[in-house]
């Protein structure tokens, strides 16, 4: 098992989940020899170099053949094989949807799907490369659960708690280089168990992936002026923490949820039904992210302050709604 530190935590930011996700996989394939890797032509891209060097025999290269990736995957995984298998988010939810639809969802291979660049991470390469539809698509497939890790730390937690998990897995990977740090120490991480990081206030802010960082960021601002706001990382999408939300939803008036994905069908969508088949009344709900359309392209930075998504964006969210409510 990797220990923890703030030296190693920042260390992580700075290469970004790609690196670190081939670092983390090496490491759980030198410990156990059914750890398989797969990549659709993304071995560098998804950090894999040294991984295809140090271990061929448990790498496989599909080549840029979403859908043969994940029939192989599906096909190694029922061989009882751990099987994580990555390609860029898009391609790995739109491209070879109908393969995971029928290979993970109806057949239930314990694949463990990794998405590259979730959201917004490969910038200039425009809108065919954004992943912020895969949320949708993947919720809308029974039997798949999909996590999204706050930072590189609690990507390894999440590589192992997916490994021992033995069903099908969607891990969406968000944020590149310099990505904000969230956790320094060690914690208890379990799917489909949020962390709340700071305690349930009449605004309280949900969020998953690199977006709970940013939030973060600006809760910590907010906290310097005397104002406090709950902060809930819901690393889980599918299932979501019931018991979270039913804690937020009775104490807080306003919740906001923040995300690098489309407002439809996302994370705030999902809170949002899980309000009405509970008949719960209770707070207003307001979704952040990307509305209906396909957004004017950019670098990373830009796209997150663009939308309202980086730290700086998200505080002014959050102090509008202060001085509306």
């Amino acid at each position: 098992m990797i220990a923890i530190d703030k030296r190693k935590a920042r260390a992580w930011s700075r290469m970004g989940p790609r690196a670190v996700y081939g670092q983390f996989l090496l490491e759980m394939a030198r410990e156990d020899g059914k750890v398989l890797a797969l990549s659709a032509d993304l071995g560098r891209s998804s950090g894999l170099s040294a991984f295809s060097k140090e271990l061929p025999q448990q790498f496989f290269n599909t080549g840029i053949a979403e859908q043969n990736l994940v029939g192989i995957s599906s096909g190694l995984a029922r061989m009882e094989y751990k099987v994580f298998s990555s390609t860029f988010a898009p391609f790995a939810s739109l491209r070879a949807g109908e393969q995971v639809r029928m290979n993970l969802g109806y057949m239930q291979e314990p694949v463990n799907l990794v998405a590259l660049a979730s959201g917004f991470a490969l910038g200039f390469l425009g809108n065919s490369h954004f992943g912020i539809e895969d949320v949708a698509v993947m919720r809308a497939i029974p039997g798949i659960t999909i996590v999204s890790p706050a930072d590189c730390f609690e990507m390894y937690k999440c590589l192992n708690a997916a490994k021992e998990l033995n069903s099908p897995v969607y891990i969406r990977l968000t944020g590149g280089v310099g990505m904000p740090v969230v956790y320094e120490e060690d914690y208890d991480y379990a799917i489909g168990k949020a962390e709340v990081l700071r305690p349930v206030e009449r605004v309280t802010v949900i969020a998953h992936g690199t977006t709970v960082g940013h939030a973060l960021k600006a809760v910590k601002a907010m906290e310097e002026d005397g104002l406090n706001v709950g902060l809930v990382n819901m690393h889980t999408i599918k299932p979501l923490d019931e018991g979270v939300l039913n804690q937020v939803f009775d104490k807080s008036d306003h919740v906001m949820v923040f995300e690098e994905h489309t407002v439809v069908g996302g994370l705030g969508s999902a809170i949002l039904e899980f309000m009405n088949d509970n008949q719960r009344i209770g707070p207003v709900v307001h979704r952040y992210g990307v509305r209906d359309n396909f957004p004017k392209t950019g670098n990373y930075d830009y796209m997150l302050q663009t939308l309202g998504l980086d730290a700086a964006g998200i505080e002014a969210s959050i102090r509008k709604v202060l001085v509306d409510a």
